[in-house]
């Protein structure tokens, strides 16, 4: 799960890899001295490794029945992908096009030509536009220049609608329709190196939580916890922030409105995650300050389970919904069903560049799991006005046996997040 206000980041990818802004007012716990920065253990995405992607994305067109002649990228995530240019999107045309054969190419406004040329990681061929020329007819000559004068155009699923029309409007000679099977094929097997970021991510987001909790007091808002989750990645020189929901707040997945401050006996649930070089964790701890009641801690012990349940059904060639039904059945065999009465989401996501990405674990997915394909595992039960409690850890489809964790490990408790 995640704060509602992080979608934007699919708009704004330079997000990812800037430092947070901290409140002047905030003053960080002494504790928070013990955060150190990621430093070399960090590792960037090489040029060979973009390269490599580029060549997947130009296979897997091939191999596609129908073929695709090319793909159309607009600002985002896949950009950065295939290309580990950043960009954001705006109302001028930048895209991305990868032919079938031969090199891709980049169209960019004239006047950003040489930013362009300056992301670059490995040398490409721009094709740029001045501001009173269609961009999109630049687009369609481009094509024809690679001999493609007509043919099936895929189209990423992040491009605006507009643009799409704008080349379909300028080049009714192509057939357009969704790149999905290339680029989910592409993004949603991680490789080692990929899943080494997330790791990282998973285990900087530990270290934060694990100190925002141990700092926790009466009287604290909603906000002030969030902040200091902020303030944590901040002394770590990462990105990140937290939904931070309170005693009946976290009866509701993604919150409420509704003020609240800390007090005895609240639940106290912290999602969300930080950015390494893009890649993404997305981890929940919930606790209670003070102590759980019964009942609360019948829906924790419920959860957990759900939890290993969904951890082993994750297996290499079943389909993704299948994790979702072992979770809930988990909850409903507990008295918290049926079907989404008290467990109102899915089980999973999945994720990597993007916080939420193909594949999904729902109820009905048929998608067939194979090994580097990740995940939330992050079940939940929700009591209407009283509290809710929500595990979340990150997993791995593995070649053989159950998924494997990307976080350090499950929650122990309510009354010890951490191991």
């Amino acid at each position: 799960m995640n704060l509602i206000a992080r979608r934007k980041f699919v708009t704004n990818i330079a997000a990812a890899f800037t430092l947070p802004i901290v409140p002047n007012a905030l003053q960080a716990p002494p504790s928070f001295s013990t955060l150190k920065p990621l430093g070399n253990r960090i590792h960037p995405i090489t040029a060979d490794e973009f390269r490599s992607r580029l060549l997947r994305a130009q296979e897997l067109m091939s191999q596609s029945n129908p073929k695709f002649d090319a793909l159309f990228i607009g600002p985002g995530t896949s950009l950065y992908y295939f290309t580990g240019i950043r960009w954001w999107l705006s109302e001028r045309l930048l895209a991305l096009l990868i032919p079938r054969r031969g090199e891709p190419i980049l169209i960019s406004p004239a006047f950003e030509e040489s930013r362009m040329r300056e992301s670059l990681v490995f040398p490409a061929e721009i094709r740029v536009w001045q501001e009173e020329q269609n961009p999109f007819k630049l687009l369609a000559n481009t094509l024809a220049d690679r001999n493609l004068r007509t043919g099936r155009i895929g189209i990423e699923e992040r491009l605006p609608f507009t643009f799409f029309d704008h080349f379909r409007e300028a080049a009714p000679a192509y057939e357009c329709v969704s790149g999905d099977p290339i680029t989910i094929a592409c993004r949603s097997r991680k490789s080692p190196h990929e899943l080494e970021l997330m790791r990282l991510a998973c285990e900087a987001t530990f270290d934060v939580y694990r100190q925002v909790f141990a700092n926790l007091k009466e009287g604290m808002t909603q906000e002030h916890i969030s902040d200091l989750v902020v303030a944590g990645y901040s002394k770590m020189e990462l990105q990140g922030d937290a939904l931070v929901l309170l005693g009946p707040s976290a009866a509701l997945p993604h919150g409420s409105k509704q003020p609240r401050t800390l007090k005895e006996g609240d639940v106290v649930l912290i999602d969300d995650g930080c950015f390494v070089e893009g890649y993404q964790a997305d981890v929940t701890r919930t606790a209670v300050f003070g102590k759980p009641t019964e009942k609360m801690q019948r829906a924790f012990e419920t959860v957990r389970k759900a939890q290993d349940a969904a951890l082993d059904a994750a297996r290499a060639g079943k389909l993704s919904g299948s994790v979702d039904d072992a979770a809930r059945a988990q909850i409903s065999a507990a008295g918290f069903g049926p079907d989404y009465k008290f467990f109102a989401h899915r089980v999973g996501h999945g994720m990597g560049l993007d916080i939420h990405e193909h594949p999904y674990l729902v109820r009905g997915s048929t998608t067939v799991l194979e090994p580097g394909m990740t995940f939330s595992n992050e079940p939940g039960i929700y009591i209407p006005n009283e509290f809710g409690i929500r595990c979340e850890d990150d997993m791995v489809i593995t070649p053989n046996g159950p998924a494997a964790l990307l976080t350090q490990s499950f929650q122990p408790s309510l009354e010890k997040p951490f191991a």
